[in-house]
C-alpha cells in the first residue's frame, strides 16, 4: 500500500518545492531596487577592498560624471577633472 502512495507524496514534494521556490524569488525580487542614472549625473562608487585601510574608511569613492548610459545597469564614468576611468561599472555599485 505504501508503494502505491509513493507516487502520490513525491508528487507532492514537487509542489511544495515549487511553491517554496516561487515564494523566495518574489521576495528577493521585492527588495531589489532599480537605479538608474542619466548622462552627467553625478554618482559615487563603491570603493574596492585594497583601498579599504582599515574598518573606519570610506565605503564609497567619488563623486564621478556618468559619461555613458550602455544599457542593461552598464554605465561609463569620468572623473569631475575630465579623465576618463577605464573600467566599465554596473549601476549596483554606484549610487548618486
Amino acid at each position: 500500500m505504501n508503494l502505491n502512495l509513493l507516487d502520490e507524496v513525491r508528487e507532492e514534494a514537487r509542489i511544495k518545492a515549487e511553491a517554496l521556490k516561487r515564494r523566495v524569488e518574489y521576495k528577493h525580487k521585492s527588495k531589489l531596487r532599480s537605479r538608474q542614472f542619466q548622462v552627467v549625473d553625478l554618482v559615487m562608487r563603491k570603493a574596492h577592498p585594497y583601498q579599504l585601510e582599515n574598518k573606519l574608511s570610506p565605503k564609497w569613492t567619488g563623486p564621478f560624471r556618468v559619461t555613458e548610459a550602455l544599457g542593461n545597469g552598464a554605465y561609463k564614468l569620468e572623473t569631475l577633472e575630465g579623465g576618463t576611468i577605464p573600467r566599465i561599472w554596473n549601476g549596483a555599485n554606484l549610487r548618486r
